[in-house]
Order: C-alpha cells, then structure tokens, then sequence
C-alpha cells in the first residue's frame, strides 16, 4: 500500500478552500491540519474538509503530531517567515507563488532549505498541469521549431479594496506578484532569463501596479510581450511564435483546458484536457512524489528556477519603481 500523506495548510483563503478540494480527490493525500489567525475560521475549515486539527496560530500547526508537508497559502508578505518557520522544523514545504516578497527572500529561504535538507518547492501550479508537459513535449519534438517569441495577457476586474491583498502594499498587492507572473512564467519557461527588460505601470492610489505591460529581450534579439491588470477583464490567452508554427493556449491560458497547434498549413490541430480537479492536485502529486522518491527539490521546477524567476520579478519592479514597505533589499 501506498503511503498516505498528511498535509497541512497555513492560511485558509480562497486558493487553500481549492487546493483541499483538490487534496481530497487524491488517494495518498489527506488533509490533517489547518492553521489560521482565526480559531473559529480554522475549525470551519477544518470540518468542511474533515481534517482533524485546528490551530488558532501558524506556529502551534508546527507541533501537529501527524504532519508530512505543509501547504503555505498566506499572501505574498507572509511566505518568507510562514516557510522559514516550517523549515526550521524539519517540515517539507509547497509555498504559493510569488514565492516571497523578493529574490533576497528567495535566496534565504533555498538556502535554509538547503541546509536543513528539507524539501521546498514553489506552487507555481501551471508548471505541473498536464497541458504545460504537452506544450513543453510538442516544442522538444520540435512541432513549432525554435521559438522566436511569447505573447501572453492576464487579466480581470477587481473590487477595488486598499486592505486586500490585491492593493494594500504591505502585503505585496499589485498585478505583478499576484497575476503578472503568469506571463513573466511562460515567457521565462520558454526562452529563460531576458538580457533586456522593459516596463512600465499604472500605479494606483495604494502605490501598487494596477495594471503593467513588459517587454522581454533575448540576447539573441528574441522578444515576449506580457500584460497584466486589476482593472478590465482580458481574453487571457498565451501564443508561442516558433519557426515553423504556434502554440495557442486560449482563454484562461494558466488553467487551460485545450490549446491549438497550428502548423506550417495554418489549420489549427486541438488539444483537449478534461481535469476532474481545480488543477492544484497536480502539483500536490509532484511533492508527494518527490518525498518518495527523497528529494528535497523538484526536477521539474527546482529552485534554481524559482530563484531566477523571483530575480526577473524584481528586475520588472525596479522599472516601474515599485517597492513595498520594509522590504529587505
């Protein structure tokens, strides 16, 4: 039989009620604890998704008797001292995106993990869907040839509220961290780390990017085109121009369930996916797998990959001059 892991969760928001959907539809995954600053929002969650601890504090979930890793889903602001705390205990680690608040962040958390020998892992969740590893498949057999550019937008219409997460700056608000990374992802996934960054932003009354459009550049003069905004609902679609042909991965692009390949004839070939998840159980199967197997990063997003992907982030903020207070630089 198969091992059964005990996951917990720190932070019980919208994207933590999703992934314990998710974590109940596996058969070796189980949800064993929750932690909130809220007693009585802990025990609601826990008895929705039948977990059998509820912590009223981040840290007491650390002394959990029955806990293999623990799902980090606090905003933005909060991952840094929620991941360095489980990782002082010993405790394996899947930690939302962005991964913190900045690479300098970033850096002290690989590191920790490293030395400690504890499994960490960014849940950028995209990575690990199956239509990410097909994409990734039809451009290794060289489908769409070399691709020469990344063109992706995400997009939609937020209630404006300077104490949420979206806006309020001391919990890392903006497009950028919270949507804009999608873009930033595929483009890096794709063609890696830019030689030449462009950006520029609508900042809002809070002081954080409302809305932002990137520009990337290759070395070799190879470009992407990114676009992410709090303000106006967009198609969300992603388009990767190659050589010989395009991959588009329509609406919603970061959770598709279908993409087209369309070749040098110009007809479209379609893919389909159907998902009987939200899509989070597929990373949740990565770090299951991976703590089998005993290692302590993932082959397929290691953190050599957060980390220059938190540096990418931060080279877009310091063009459009976006810090947030008491940020450690």
């Amino acid at each position: 039989m198969s091992k059964i892991y005990n996951w917990g969760i720190i932070g019980p928001g919208k994207i933590a009620h999703q992934f314990a959907q998710d974590i109940a539809k596996l058969d070796n995954a189980r949800l064993s604890a929750v932690a909130s600053r809220s007693q009585d929002r802990a025990d609601q969650f826990a008895k929705q998704y039948g977990a059998s601890y509820a912590y009223d504090s981040y840290e007491a979930l650390l002394e959990c008797p029955e806990l293999d890793v623990i799902y980090i889903a606090t905003p933005h602001s909060e991952h840094y001292r929620n991941t360095m705390a489980c990782l002082e205990a010993g405790i394996p680690v899947l930690c939302e995106k962005a991964f913190a608040f900045n690479s300098t962040e970033a850096k002290e958390m690989v590191e920790r993990a490293r030395q400690k020998n504890v499994f960490l892992m960014e849940a950028l969740w995209t990575r690990f869907l199956p239509t990410t590893k097909k994409i990734l498949d039809l451009i290794q057999s060289d489908a769409i040839g070399r691709v020469v550019s990344v063109k992706a937008d995400f997009g939609f219409k937020a209630d404006f509220n300077p104490k949420s997460r979206l806006f309020n700056p001391e919990l890392a608000g903006g497009a950028l961290l919270d949507i804009g990374i999608y873009p930033v992802f595929i483009a890096y996934l794709m063609m890696g780390r830019p030689e030449r960054i462009q950006a520029i932003a609508r900042m809002g009354e809070t002081g954080v990017d409302e809305e932002l459009g990137v520009l990337f550049q290759m070395a070799d003069g190879r470009m992407s085109h990114l676009h992410a905004t709090l303000l106006a609902h967009t198609k969300t679609e992603a388009f990767i121009y190659g050589e010989k042909g395009t991959i588009h991965i329509h609406t919603r692009w970061h959770e598709p369930t279908h993409f087209s390949l369309i070749g040098e004839d110009r007809r479209p070939q379609n893919f389909n996916f159907d998902y009987n998840t939200n899509g989070y159980s597929y990373e949740a199967q990565e770090v299951m797998h991976c703590l089998s197997e005993g290692l302590t990063e993932s082959p397929l997003w290691p953190l050599s990959r957060t980390l220059e992907l938190m540096e990418t982030l931060d080279r877009i903020r310091a063009e459009i001059g976006l810090v947030y207070p008491g940020e450690r630089q």
